[in-house]
Parts: structure tokens; sequence; C-alpha cells
């Protein structure tokens, strides 16, 4: 047993409690009522926390809820503070009357990011006749806020007036962020950047309502902060000094991205930040906690290095020829260690991290040192140098957060159907032509190709050894010990989760609602104190999806797409509310012990 109390961050888990919960991970731009407008808001969060009541989960996990820049990314968005004015719940909001709206609030199965512009236009309709001269909660909202609220506005209104042109291309008096040229400009345009602040503060009042209601219910709100920003991003702008320009944010390659990933945005220039006392991460964390009871670190490995990609790289080469900055290995413990504890030092929220990845071994070590759980993706938790098999629920991490599938993966039915067992192809070709081994041989050789899907090599059965593998190759053992990795930590996966799941009839090749029951059973009955589960995989309990399994998925990493960060579910919360899949999952975190 973990002794909580002996952690940095036992005043945090002391307001939270120690207990097992279980929770559900849920895109707002995902959910919709009656009342909403064709994307989730502040309201329909309150539905959310009535229906985890209903179902024993006392944990909602949220994407991060930042303004939104032009891919509609929640990673990559315009500023770490301000948040996005779709998620308005325009029926709160004195004034509105529903005939307003031009747009049909039901658009279907994808969202349509027109309804932001929408809403905006409506909200300035009301905004225009309003008399906030004598409103000092407004006026103690600017106060409270200083750090980055007039900033922000003059950076909408700014990009507004230049037809939304990005920063670095302005006039060099608005692009060098001049002081006197601001000013000025926020005289000649006091209304539109009044407006701006009065969006915030009606976020800021109804998503601090929502934290009320959850509090009241007994559910704890997991935000997440992304650990980076846009380029252009209104913190860019106004802080320059605080990051890398030279460079884009990403990821090496790893065996699901053969090009490894470009992100694009900056990364941090973390001795400036510290110079100014680390205040701008304090205020992200002094905001953030108006909202959130837990925080999600995104990318937790960056905070002890990150993939740094010179910024004039061919954006075909994605990840491939960036370097980790800092660059020396022996930097990267201290570096971390550093900033995980101003984080802990600087907030009331419990951290939790996702450490995913290609993680070297001091970020483990330190998450545990200060007692933030990581996170066990169930697909990827396995003894990946011994066994080669996945692990045991008794053998999960106490302290982490154990799930089936995260906002970047398929959902565990598509996983099971498409890349279980698999390997990706790109990976597996440039290895071959790193070694001068003919993939197109190769490939009919080593893989059945009547199974293999969206990028991914499903493994023939009757390559059933490493001596197998090895002849097919052409190479001997010890010049291929990495396609002898993939292997072995492929090779068969679907049987060897079948076998963990207790099954002994034949293996199914695509998964039912009794395997998917199973695959979360296994999640909740882990030692891992939290067990959180996207609402895509805990309705598919229920074959409320319907069709290939692999559409119902919130992104797909490295790309850009009007299908990332737009999955709708494809029935109201209202209908959700009574559902019949609503006791079956009840009864599971009952069984597990998780309810609060």
């Amino acid at each position: 047993m973990i002794d909580f109390a002996s952690f940095p961050s036992r005043e945090q888990w002391q307001r939270i409690g120690t207990h097992k919960r279980s929770g559900v991970l849920v895109p707002l731009f995902s959910v919709h009522s009656k009342n909403s407008a064709g994307i989730g808001d502040s309201s329909d969060l309150k539905l959310i926390i009535k229906w985890a009541r209903l179902t024993g989960n006392s944990i909602i996990q949220l994407l991060p809820l930042n303004e939104l820049g032009g891919v509609n990314c929640p990673y990559d968005s315009v500023s770490s503070f301000a948040l996005e004015p779709a998620y308005i719940s325009l029926k709160d909001i004195p004034g509105f009357k529903p005939a307003a709206l031009r747009l049909n609030p039901d658009p279907g199965e994808f969202v349509d990011y027109a309804i932001r512009k929408e809403k905006l236009r409506i909200l300035w309709e009301i905004f225009l006749p309003l008399d906030l001269s004598e409103a000092e909660e407004f006026e103690q909202f600017q106060k409270d806020n200083v750090y980055w609220l007039m900033d922000f506005a003059l950076f909408k209104v700014l990009k507004d007036l230049h037809q939304g042109r990005p920063w670095y291309e302005w006039p060099e008096e608005f692009k060098s962020h001049n002081r006197k040229a601001l000013d000025c400009f926020r005289y000649e345009h006091i209304e539109a950047v009044t407006f701006q602040m009065w969006l915030q503060w009606v976020l800021f009042k109804q998503f601090c309502g929502v934290k009320i209601e959850a509090g009241k219910n007994k559910v704890l709100l997991k935000g997440d902060l992304p650990i980076l920003v846009s380029r252009d991003s209104a913190d860019v702008w106004s802080h320059p000094e605080f990051f890398k320009l030279d460079f884009a944010s990403g990821a090496p390659p790893d065996m699901y991205c053969a090009k490894g990933q470009r992100w694009g945005m900056p990364t941090y220039n973390w001795q400036n930040i510290a110079a100014d006392s680390y205040r701008y991460i304090k205020e992200k964390l002094k905001y953030a906690e108006n909202f959130y009871d837990i925080l999600r670190v995104d990318h937790v490995v960056g905070l002890f290095r990150i993939w740094s990609i010179p910024y004039n790289e061919p954006a075909e080469n994605r990840g491939l020829n960036g370097t980790f900055d800092p660059r020396e290995e022996s930097l990267w413990r201290e570096h971390g260690r550093n900033i995980l504890d101003i984080l802990i030092k600087n907030t009331k929220m419990l951290l939790c991290a996702e450490d995913l990845g290609v993680i070297p071994k001091a970020c483990p070590e330190a998450l545990k040192e200060f007692g933030i759980p990581g996170n066990d993706v169930q697909r990827w938790v396995k003894d990946w140098d011994k066994r080669h098999d996945f692990i045991p629920p008794e053998e999960f991490r106490e302290l982490a957060v154990a799930t089936l599938s995260t906002h970047d993966t398929t959902n565990f039915k598509a996983w099971w159907q498409y890349e279980a067992g698999t390997v990706d192809e790109g990976l597996f070709v440039r290895k071959c032509n790193e070694r001068g081994i003919d993939f197109a041989r190769v490939k009919p050789e080593l893989f059945d190709l009547t199974r293999s899907f969206h990028g991914r090599l499903r493994w023939k059965e009757e390559v059933d050894t490493v001596e197998k593998l090895t002849w097919i190759l052409g190479r001997k053992k010890e010049d291929v010990g990495d396609f002898i990795d993939l292997y072995l930590n492929s090779y068969l996966e679907k049987e060897k989760l079948w076998a963990l799941l207790g099954y002994i009839k034949p293996l199914e090749e695509e998964a039912s609602d009794e395997l998917l029951e199973k695959a979360i059973k296994l999640t909740l009955d882990s030692k891992a104190v939290f067990s959180i589960h996207s609402i895509s995989d805990w309705l598919g309990l229920a074959g409320i999806f319907e069709g290939d399994p692999y559409r119902y998925r919130i992104n797909l990493p490295g790309t850009v797409s009007p299908g990332n960060w737009s999955l709708r579910l494809p029935l109201t919360l209202e209908t959700l509310l009574t559902h019949a899949v609503n006791k079956k999952i009840l009864a599971m975190n009952r069984s597990a012990k998780r309810t609060v």
C-alpha cells in the first residue's frame, strides 16, 4: 500500500481522498442536449455530472477547454488561460432568444464549428446594449486576471482586424507588442476589446457554477492544461521571451508513428521563465483552480526533455530530424524535478500525468517521488522485456489512472479489430530501408494482408518463431534486434489478452459488448487508484455506436482533418440519463468498489 501522507502532494491527496475512484473522459464538444446549440456547453456539463452520479463515476475528465485555434485542436490553443466561447450556455444568458439561432442545432455525426461564429454573433447582440459601467464583479474579474486578460482581448481584436493573420505578420508596432501603440489601439477599439473580456467573464461565471454543482454531487472535475500553446497565440505574442521560436515541438518516431510527430507549437525557454520566478506557470495554475479539482499534466516527459525540431525542417519529415531539449541526458532529471516541484507547490489541484510514449527512467521515478499518478493504458501495460505479455490487474501501478484508450487512440473495439497483433506499416518500411531489406518481398511472407487495415500489418500465424522471422528477413538475430522486439510484443497479441480475460472459447475477431465489459472490468479491478474510461468505451457496452468502430475516434495524431476533435455522441444527454446501460455501469463500479 502506498503511503500517500509521505508525498510532497499529500495536501492535495488529503483534499480529495485516497480511496479508489472511477471516472469518465468526456470531450465537451462531443455531447449535446435538447437545449444546447450543436456543441456541448456548460449546462451540458451539469447533465454529465448527473450521469456520473447515476453510474457511480466520481471523476469527470475533460479535454482542454481553452479557446481553440484554426484547426480546432484543444492542444494547440490560442491561450493558456482563455476558455472557448463556443462552450457558453446561451440559455443561461439573460436576453437570449432561441429563435435567434440561424444554424441547425443538430448537425449530425460531427460538430459543425460554424456554431462558434453564430454564438458570437448572438452574444455580440446581447452585449451591445449592456451597461457595464457599474458592474463591480466584471471590474473585479479584470483586476484578478490582469496578468493575461487585457493582452488576450487585444490579441483577439487585432487578429480580427488583420483578417486572421498570425501575429508575426502584423505591422511592427503590434507585432512587437509596443505598449504605446497598444494603448492607442485599445482606446480606439474599446467596445470590441471589452466584448472579449466580457465573454471570458461569462465563461468564468458559468464554469465556476459547474464546479459548485460537481462539488454538491461529490464529483471531481479533472481538467487538462496543455503543456504547449499555439505559436499564433496570445501567450507567445505577449511573452515571446518564454518560447524558442526557432523550434517546433513534436515526438520522436515510435512503433505507432513511423516518422514521429511534429506538433508545431514552440518549445519553452525555461531559463527565461525561471528568471521571472515562474510567474507564467503559477498564473496558469491559479486560473485553472477556479474550474478543476484535478489537473492532467499533458506530455509530462516534456518537462524533463522535449523533442525539438528546427522550425524550417520540411513538414513531410515530421519528427524524424529533431533532438531532445535539453540535449544532455544528465540534465533531464533535475530539469523535470524542478518544474514538478514548482507545480506541486503552487496549486491545490491534485496533479495527474500523461506519461505515455518513450519515457526516460527519471520521469516515472520523479512522478512516484512526488505522488503524481501516471497513465496505465491497458493495451500498453505489458512486460515488454521478458514475458512480452499483458500484465494482470494486480500488477498495475497503484499510483496510476488505468484506462482502455485515450483521446489520441482508437477506442477499445477498434483497437481489437484493427490494431491488436499488428505493427505500423510505415515504421516497418523505414526499418527495412535502413537495413537494405526488400519490403515488397517480405511483406506478403510475414503479414496476413487480408486482415491488415488502416496502415497496420497483421502477422501471419505461421510466422510463429523468431527463427522464421529472421529467416524471412534474411538477417542474423543480432542484426535485427529491433524487428525481434516488435515481433515479440505484437505477435498473438489478441490471443494473449483473450487468455488474460479468462476466455476458453475460440477467439473473436471483432469485439463484442461482452469482451469490452471484461476489458473494462480488468482495469476497474486493477490496483490503480483511478480508473477513467472514455465515454465512447463506456457507451460501447450497449452497442450505441453503430457500424465500423474505427469511425468513432476523437483524433488521429499527426493529421489535420475535419474528423478530428469533432466526434459527437449519437444520442442526447437527456436520452443518456435514462439509458439502460447506466445500471450496468453502476453495477460494475460497485463490484470494483470504486463508488464514493
